[in-house]
């Protein structure tokens, strides 16, 4: 007999076998149980959650003679026909390859035959968003009022693209994904009965690299056992096998990282491309890397939470020692959006360097890394002045009279300050972007349309202003720490806000910083940039 594949050879056949959906099953059973079985079905979720698992289940479970809790008995006559693939009451149909509308209309020519033997005939459509628009309109009436004897379950990974009048003729489930203890369980108990010898952080790594997908997980496991057949499967030997990286490189890659050093960390990305390693799997494992690390730092070494060997925690322990927390959290977020971005991207390797030399030049990051260097540029200009003129102010502010510098006085000491920073106001007026501005000038119309009362009586209190890169600050007292206690909600908010009044996004970032020290030169108000572009305005008029 040939060979069958371990995701084939171990697919539930009834109810109590489905790991990770029991929000589904419970209801399902309930429905045969209580004979309250509906016409039509909505099943979405990823790949590999059991949908089409499910739904044959269901069907089976609808036409057995003699159903056992709500689940097929699979020993009748009815059950063993299906299983075995014999029985006309089951027709599935794949929308990917079968999504025109002549196809739908075979279906409803079919529908008005009872079934040979058994009660119902079940139709599953898989991946029934590829359907056309014209095959959804064949399928409407009929899913809408079908016979007695006929279910329908239409199976999706993509429910956004499923029209609204289908959706309100079914009842939807939604299938999680399946979550890493569920899959660990389930490797162990295939592993076991297929005589497989894997260790156990072997099986926990091959659970993460399956994303929640049952499916994906066993065919790793049946990748990997047949690439070591007969040995014992490792986590290294895993490793290697599906493209992975070990932890010493994870720890090269952060050392560089942490050490600022750009060409170490280029050279790191350019061994793991010439080692054939995927970008997307490497920069996942990375990531992961990293909230270990978190973990470590923030739970201690013992956290439960960590599938790590003992000289691996140790190694990230002494890692973390060295490491601030923001950091890692700052990493975390940047190599996530890497991520999403690396899974559409024809140009991975470019997107990825590109990305680390954002990390280690953070004024580059952005799209105002250009308004970022023109204003350095200008403050380089008259740097030793500048850091004498703003200790004079300091002296001024403290009521010390300093003596007349040579040429001048105080009076023109401060005026000179004055100048310095009405001249970057300007050329940050000129370089920012137009949505910034926009959000000066609508403050009010910005707080008004903040759902949460709460929040807009906050930001109320605050002033809105802007730093040197070009960002929106929000600042005020203890601004920085309320977002944070936010939880993000507050920036989330007021993005939207903005979003919803110009129609474009804006960086956003919160600042404890007092609004009337602007004079430490980090920040400038609303006044100082309208003001600015006002002059500029007028000197255009004049030029003209």
């Amino acid at each position: 007999m040939s060979y069958v594949a371990l995701y084939r050879k171990f697919r539930p056949q009834s109810f109590d076998e489905v790991r990770g959906q029991d929000h589904i099953v419970t209801t399902l059973r309930n429905q045969i149980r209580a004979d309250r079985i509906g016409h039509a079905y909505l099943f979405t979720g990823t790949r590999g959650t059991g949908k089409t698992t499910v739904a044959k289940i269901f069907a089976r479970a609808v036409n057995c003679e003699t159903p056992r809790d709500g689940s097929p008995c699979g020993e009748c006559a009815v059950c063993r026909a299906m299983a075995s693939g014999a029985s006309l009451n089951v027709v599935e149909l794949d929308a990917a390859s079968h999504n025109g509308v002549d196809d739908v209309r075979q279906i409803v020519d079919e529908v008005d035959y009872s079934p040979t033997i058994g009660k119902k005939r079940v139709y599953i459509i898989d991946e029934v968003h590829m359907f056309t628009t014209a095959a959804f309109n064949a399928l409407l009436k009929t899913l809408e009022e079908p016979p007695e004897h006929v279910i329908f379950i239409l199976a999706t990974t993509d429910m956004q693209k499923i029209p609204i009048t289908i959706l309100s003729r079914c009842q939807r489930y939604d299938f999680h994904r399946i979550s890493l203890e569920e899959i660990c369980g389930r490797l162990k108990e295939v592993a076991q009965a297929e005589g497989i010898d894997v260790t156990d952080e072997a099986v926990s790594y091959i659970a993460r690299a399956s994303d929640g997908a049952m499916r994906d997980g066993l065919s790793l496991l049946d990748q990997c056992a047949a690439f070591h057949y007969g040995e014992q499967l490792t986590l290294d030997k895993v490793l290697d096998i599906l493209g992975a990286v070990e932890v010493e490189v994870y720890g090269a890659l952060f050392d560089a990282l942490t050490a600022g050093d750009v060409t170490a960390s280029l050279d790191r990305i350019a061994e793991a491309v010439g080692n054939g390693r995927d970008l997307v799997q490497y920069t996942d494992d990375f990531i992961w890397y990293l909230r270990n690390l978190m973990l470590i730092k923030a739970a201690g070494q013992a956290s439960p939470l960590m599938d790590l060997s003992t000289d691996s925690r140790a190694a990230l322990s002494a890692k973390a020692e060295k490491t601030d927390l923001d950091l890692l959290l700052r990493y975390i977020r940047i190599f996530s959006e890497l991520s999403a971005g690396l899974r559409y991207s024809v140009q991975k390797r470019v997107l990825m360097e590109i990305t680390i030399i954002r990390l280690l030049r953070p004024q580059t990051e952005g799209e105002n890394g250009e308004l970022a260097a023109r204003v350095s540029a200008l403050e380089n200009r008259s740097d030793a002045s500048e850091r004498a003129l703003r200790g004079a102010m300091d002296q001024l502010k403290k009521g010390v009279v300093i003596a007349s510098a040579p040429g001048g006085n105080a009076g023109e000491t401060a005026e000179r300050v004055d100048a310095e920073r009405e001249q970057r106001a300007q050329a940050l007026a000129e370089a920012l972007p137009e949505e910034v501005k926009q959000v000066l000038e609508r403050r009010n119309e910005v707080i008004r349309r903040v759902t949460s009362p709460f929040y807009r009586e906050f930001l109320s209190r605050k002033s809105f202003m802007v730093d040197e890169t070009g960002t929106l600050v929000v600042a005020g007292e203890e601004a920085e720490e309320y977002a944070a206690r936010s939880g993000g909600e507050i920036e989330s908010e007021l993005k939207e806000a903005i979003a919803s009044l110009i129609g474009r996004e804006v960086r956003i970032r919160f600042d404890s910083a007092d609004p009337g020290a602007g004079q430490d030169g980090r920040l400038f108000s609303a006044d100082e940039i309208l003001r600015s572009r006002v002059h500029m305005d007028m000197e255009i008029e004049e030029g003209d």
